[in-house]
Order: C-alpha cells, then sequence, then structure tokens
C-alpha cells in the first residue's frame, strides 16, 4: 500500500513526546513490510541544516491554495534515513525558525492548516496519491476534512486518525473554516462545529474512515465521562459504528537495545545481565548519588505534569523515600512541578537528583540504571517510557490507567495500583523494595521483563488491517454518493 503518515514530531530529528517515536517506528516496521511509505512533517530549521540527514529541496514553490483569496507557496523537502522516507514540507516562514524540539508546538493554527494542505497537495504534484492518509493528533485533524472537501484526487484513498493524546484537542474560532476554503454547510454539531468552536481532533475523528488510539484500555476509556474530555458521546458513536478500536504502540527493539545502546557505559542483556550493575555505578557516579547497593534507584524520565503523576510523586516523597530508595528525574514542563522537585532535591541530598532538560543521552543511561521506573499517571493512552524500562531490565511501578494497564503486570513484570492516591502509591513502591531486596525474586521479575515482546511487529500487522479497512469503508461511501447528473 501506499501511505502518507502525517506528524508534527518525529523522532530522532524532532522530538517532544511519544508521538515522535511512534511516527519514527510504526512507517519503518511498515516499510519493511514492504509498504510504500512516506512520513511528512513541517521543514524545521534544525532538521533541514542538520548534515547528517542530507534533506534536498525536490519540489520549490509549488502553489497550495488555501481558499478562494489566497493562495501561497511551498516547498517540498525531503530524505531517506534508518529505512525511513521523510518529506518535509515548508512555506511563509511557519517552521524555518525552529532551531530546537522544545519549540516545535510554537506554531500557530494557521501553520498547522497550511502544513496539511501543503503535504496533501505535495502528493498531487509528485503523482504519488496514497492509498490510505494516516493522520496523528491535533495538528493534523484537518486532514480527513480537507481530503473530503477539497482534493477530488483523494476520493478512492481512505483515511485513519490516530488519537494519541485526548486532552489536547486543538480548538480554535469558526475563522478555520474561511482560512482553507471551507463551506458553511460544515458549521454544525455533526461536523466541525462543537460548543462554538472548531474541534480539531473531533473533525478528524468525524470525517476519517477508522479511528483509533494506541492502546486497547485507552479506547475503552475515552467512551467514559471521566477519560472522554468531553467527546466520550462521539467516542461512543464511533465505537458503535466500528470505527473505533485501539492498537498498542511497540517502540523499536533495535534503537532500544541494552545490548547495543551507545549511550550505556556497558552493555548487557537476559543472557549476559552483568553490565546492568556497571550502568547502575556510573548513573549513581554522574548524578552525584550518596547511595549504597541496597538503595533502589528510581528513575523518572518524563514531561512535568499532572497528567504523568508528579503530583504523587512529589507530595509522596517522604513516604517512599523513607523506605530507603533514591529518586532521580529528568524533564521539562510546568513550573510548578520543576520548583517542588527542586525543594525535594535541597531537602534530600544526595538521594534526590532533578534534571531539568531536555536530554535524549541521558534518558537512556536513566533506563539502563536505574532499578525502578515511576509512571503513576492520571491517565496515561499508550506510554513508552514503561516499555523502554523494561527491555533495559528496569522494572516499572504504574497506575492501572491506559497502555499502562495493557503492559504492566503485578509481580511477572513490574508493580501495580489502581487508584490515584498517595497511600496505593506508596505502598505500590513498598512491594517493589521488598522484591528488590529478595535477589532471587527480583531477578525473575527482570528476566521476564527484558524478556517481553515490545516491537512493533504484532501493531504493525494491526495497523495494516486498520488501513485495508479504511479503504474498504471509503469503497463504500463512494459507491452510496449519488451520482450529479
Amino acid at each position: 500500500m501506499r501511505i502518507l503518515f502525517l506528524s508534527a514530531e518525529v523522532a530522532p530529528y524532532a522530538k517532544v513526546g511519544g508521538l515522535a517515536d511512534v511516527a519514527a517506528s510504526l512507517p519503518k516496521e511498515l516499510r519493511q513490510r514492504g509498504h510504500d511509505v512516506r512520513i511528512v512533517m513541517p521543514a524545521y530549521q534544525m532538521v533541514c541544516r542538520d548534515p547528517r540527514w542530507g534533506s534536498r529541496l525536490v519540489r520549490p514553490q509549488f502553489p497550495v491554495r488555501m481558499n478562494a483569496k489566497t493562495t501561497m507557496l511551498a516547498d517540498l523537502y525531503e530524505f531517506e534515513h534508518d529505512d525511513r522516507h521523510v518529506w518535509m514540507i515548508d512555506g511563509d516562514d511557519y517552521f524555518d525558525r525552529i532551531e530546537r524540539s522544545q519549540d516545535v508546538y510554537t506554531p500557530s493554527v494557521d501553520a498547522y492548516l497550511f502544513y496539511t494542505m501543503a503535504a496533501l497537495q505535495a502528493c498531487v504534484v509528485s503523482d504519488w496519491i496514497p492509498d490510505v492518509v494516516h493522520a496523528n493528533d491535533w495538528h493534523t485533524g484537518f486532514a480527513p476534512v480537507l481530503m473530503r472537501e477539497r482534493f477530488s484526487e483523494f476520493g478512492a484513498t481512505g483515511s485513519c486518525y490516530t488519537i494519541h493524546n485526548l486532552a489536547y484537542q486543538g480548538e480554535f474560532g469558526k475563522e478555520v473554516l474561511e482560512t482553507v476554503g471551507l463551506p458553511e454547510r460544515l458549521w454544525t454539531m455533526d461536523a466541525l462545529e462543537t460548543w462554538g468552536k472548531v474541534n480539531f481532533i473531533k473533525s478528524g475523528c468525524v470525517f476519517a474512515d477508522q479511528v483509533n488510539t494506541v492502546s486497547p484500555t485507552y479506547a475503552r476509556e475515552i467512551q467514559t465521562r471521566g477519560f472522554g474530555c468531553n467527546l466520550h458521546g462521539l467516542m461512543r458513536h464511533l465505537d458503535e459504528e466500528g470505527r473505533l478500536r485501539g492498537i498498542l504502540n511497540g517502540i523499536d527493539e533495535q534503537r532500544h537495545d541494552p545490548a547495543t545502546d551507545p549511550e550505556l557505559p556497558a552493555h548487557f542483556s537476559v543472557a549476559d545481565p552483568a553490565g546492568k550493575a556497571s550502568c547502575r555505578a556510573e548513573l549513581i557516579k554522574e548524578l552525584r548519588l550518596d547511595i549504597d547497593e541496597t538503595t533502589p534507584v528510581m528513575g523518572v524520565v518524563s514531561r512535568l505534569s499532572d497528567q504523568k503523576g508528579f503530583d504523587l510523586i512529589v507530595h509522596g516523597a517522604a513516604g517512599y523515600l523513607s523506605l530507603g530508595t533514591a529518586l532521580v528525574v529528568l524533564g521539562t514542563g510546568d513550573p510548578w512541578a520543576a520548583n517542588e522537585l527542586r525543594r525535594l532535591e535541597e531537602r534530600y541530598p544526595g538521594k534526590v537528583r532533578f534534571v531539568e532538560a531536555y536530554n535524549a543521552e541521558l534518558a537512556q543511561r536513566i533506563y539502563g540504571g536505574s532499578d525502578m521506573f515511576l509512571m503513576p499517571s492520571a491517565f496515561e493512552p499508550c506510554g513508552l517510557g514503561q516499555m523502554f524500562a523494561m527491555r533495559y531490565g528496569t522494572i516499572p511501578v504504574v497506575r492501572k490507567t491506559g497502555g499502562l494497564a495493557d503492559t504492566v503486570f503485578e509481580n511477572e513484570n513490574g508493580f501495580v495500583f489502581d487508584e490515584k492516591n498517595l497511600g496505593e502509591f506508596v505502598a505500590a513502591i513498598a512491594r517493589a523494595v521488598m522484591a528488590f531486596r529478595d535477589p532471587s525474586r527480583w531477578q525473575g521479575i527482570v528476566r521476564r521483563a527484558m524478556e517481553g515482546d515490545y516491537s512493533w511487529a504484532k501493531s504493525a500487522v494491526e495497523y495494516e488491517k486498520l488501513y485495508e479497512d479504511a479503504v474498504a469503508v471509503r469503497k463504500l461511501r463512494v459507491e452510496s454518493t449519488p451520482r450529479q447528473a
């Protein structure tokens, strides 16, 4: 199949969160399975100028008709790297000031509308019309809409829309319709209007042939009032129509392999686990922790937010540190969480270390050198951190929600608590600490965690079925549409 994959971030070129990892590894797996996959991302300057990727301008200044009054010019760049075929869209200075991943999501809504429209137009001018367009998160939510309303060339092309996090929906004013030349008839509650605004996630879901989330449990959760972010009714409707499913994310196991990872000071595997101790020792030295071998190191690599459970991590510190643990946190985000983590670092010198940064290399060393990994999320559409951790023999302590519930199991490959409260969180850590101090039991948990299959192989098959269903739905819709006389 020809597959156009739209994402605002793609690792390692531009990475903010888990979407970047998915946008890198799923298309790679699909391409290895024989599909012609083009990943389309904005042309950020730090990517265009990086000689490692070797991007080249292949279609300069092609016209993109935004609406009846406005036609813009776009540039299409292209490169191939690590079995990925990447297109990049540039134009009107929307993305060429972005020099680091932390600034990826600073452009305006007009920038994302232009990027989406230009990505579809790039297919037309390249004479490459895909079988499926796969859009991701709110930034590309208008792709299914524009395919149906503005691009007759995509009449037989199926559309898939993946919700990576329903909490970020992309809500803007009615002027969006004018920006991309859409008719007034779409300003209804069963099309683009949502409580007086245009909601990009809702728009993508309404117009897409198939919709999915990134774990089976999250697909069920978002149909409830507690997790549905005011769209639970729509999610139930999609499920009743057979247009909603959950497909668990995977990770690139070649890139995230403790036996070969170049960022680790020592390598290890299930068959030869000795290097794990060296990674732990070097991490303790690098972060200047004052602990001995009986103290489990608990790692966190995350965006700082209450969604990720930092309220529990901060307020539960006295409880879990009294168990004889140490805490290492790497991340950026909520200033409140950052301030509280700095206070913990001052209060527990040598036991708590907070690194406020985006540092992909240190992240790998935390995965490799920690004993445990904390993910007490309020909700978690999938989560990749727990998979990275288990791959590196680092045992996750997680809340039973979303993808965490689908991947981590009590006493088998991690420790799990149900309710979002301090008592259950600290109790789960206490169970993990007890296991850590029983070497034979701990080694069994570590072995089972490392032996788990976190690859894209199974999920890629499910995405193939998603694409086939999208094409079938599109065919039925085309055949059932009355023809004009």
